[in-house]
């Protein structure tokens, strides 16, 4: 079994190494070195949250749809080569709005399009063939050896990246994108060899609910504590989440940082986020949710803030410090409240809390990569000075947190029902980093 957890976990490092380029190191040559509106690389950024509804379809389409007696195989390949196809072109597609703008962006949206219906398609397979060959008992290994592979790969990828585009040029950019899609085809397929049987065999545990995207709103609606948790997650992670798009672009614009070192401020924050979650595995039973989940909210306040001080007061060391307190809080805010969310779930609909969570988690990421991009050329355009969009975007971010910080008081767990099973820690965590 560990062998197929590893080849699961491969799967998973290769769709996230895809997402990492794009995530980080193109949006900053965009809004950066080609000049290209902020507003317009949050839309092609947030495609794959876009189309994130499709996940309860294709995960119902699969359950039904085995092809060649393989429910989830089919599926992964196509997710993760239409990953791959989008990552490789996003580079050609940048340079080319920044010559011909119309005709980019029609193939921006071709490119990235792709890309975001292929992290779709893919994550929702890989997942459900997690659950299906893991079986109940053995879920969390499985989920904490790909939840822990995944982090490691977001940042060796992150590092790898800041080397080859250094010095940068756009035939390195364009060398290093093609390297990465490489890599995580070859570590994809090395992952689909021979990991999924046969349906036959597969069928006493292939059976799981559904739910619509309607069902999964009724849940929070109906309830008055979900609603006020929908809108508290709601703010928290558009501003969290939010920052992803504009970080390595304001570092460029700031402190004149080169791609190398913008780069290398994912890799950074992401170490942090994975400390921060190995310190809420270790506080979780000892310190209360909403006590851990208010330190990470609080943290990542205190993050935006601090990097807010970096720009008026120009310091590099600042901004170095905000970011380790982004990244600290948003690791301990992330996984206390994701507990949390378990604890606001009733008898027999968990499947569909977690189906509510992930809706809930792409529309943050939808809502805060848009936000960011239309607040930083609108804010830019009106003031004329260029790092007055950053600085209130990260303002705004901090007074969504704060608006949070003070909405989870309001937010009384004891008000559910009890008894519920909870899935474990790492689950949890991987439900979290997804």
């Amino acid at each position: 079994m560990l062998i197929k957890r590893l080849q699961l976990g491969l799967i998973h490092v290769a769709v996230a190494m895809t997402l990492v380029p794009i995530n980080s190191t193109l949006n900053r040559v965009m809004i950066k070195e080609l000049a290209i509106s902020a507003t317009l690389v949050a839309i092609l950024a947030s495609l794959p949250y876009v189309f994130s509804p499709i996940q309860v379809t294709i995960g119902s389409y699969s359950d039904r749809h085995p092809i060649f007696g393989l429910r989830r195989t089919p599926y992964i390949l196509v997710g993760l080569l239409l990953c791959v196809v989008g990552l490789v072109a996003s580079p050609h597609v940048a340079f080319l709005m920044a010559e011909n703008l119309s005709l980019g962006i029609l193939a921006g949206l071709l490119a990235f399009g792709a890309w975001g219906m292929g992290y779709n398609l893919s994550s929702v397979s890989y997942l459900s063939l997690a659950s299906e060959i893991s079986g109940e008992n053995g879920r969390g290994k499985t989920i904490a050896v790909m939840w822990f592979m995944m982090i490691v790969s977001i940042i060796a990828t992150a590092i790898g990246l800041s080397r080859m585009v250094d010095p940068y040029t756009p035939e390195a950019l364009i060398r290093a994108f093609g390297l990465v899609a490489a890599s995580a085809l070859i570590l994809g397929l090395i992952g689909l060899i021979r990991l999924e049987p046969r349906s036959d065999s597969l069928e006493a545990g292939s059976t799981s609910e559904t739910y619509s995207v309607t069902q999964m709103t009724s849940s929070i609606t109906q309830n008055p504590i979900a609603r006020i948790f929908f809108v508290y997650l709601l703010l928290l992670l558009a501003a969290i989440l939010g920052q992803d798009v504009l970080l390595e672009p304001f570092g460029a614009e700031a402190f004149g940082m080169t791609v190398t070192q913008t780069t290398r401020i994912t890799s950074i924050w992401g170490t942090f986020v994975l400390v921060a979650i190995l310190i809420a595995g270790a506080l979780e039973g000892r310190l209360a949710k909403k006590t851990v989940a208010q330190f990470g909210n609080l943290g990542a306040l205190a993050g935006f803030v601090v990097i807010v001080a970096s720009g008026l007061v120009h310091s590099t060391s600042v901004f170095y410090a905000g970011v380790t307190l982004l990244g600290l809080g948003t690791g301990l805010s992330t996984v206390a409240n994701l507990s949390l969310m378990f604890d606001l779930t009733m008898p027999g609909m968990v499947g569909l809390y977690i189906g509510a969570w992930g809706f809930s988690n792409a529309l943050s990421r939808l809502v805060g990569t848009l936000l960011a991009g239309i607040l930083r050329d609108v804010v830019t355009q009106l003031t004329g000075w260029t790092l007055s969009g950053y600085l209130v975007v990260f303002f705004i971010e901090a007074l969504m947190l704060a608006a949070a910080v003070f909405m989870l008081y309001r937010i009384d767990v004891n008000r559910f029902r009890k008894g519920v099973e909870q899935p474990s820690f790492v689950e949890k965590v991987a439900l979290a980093v997804e």
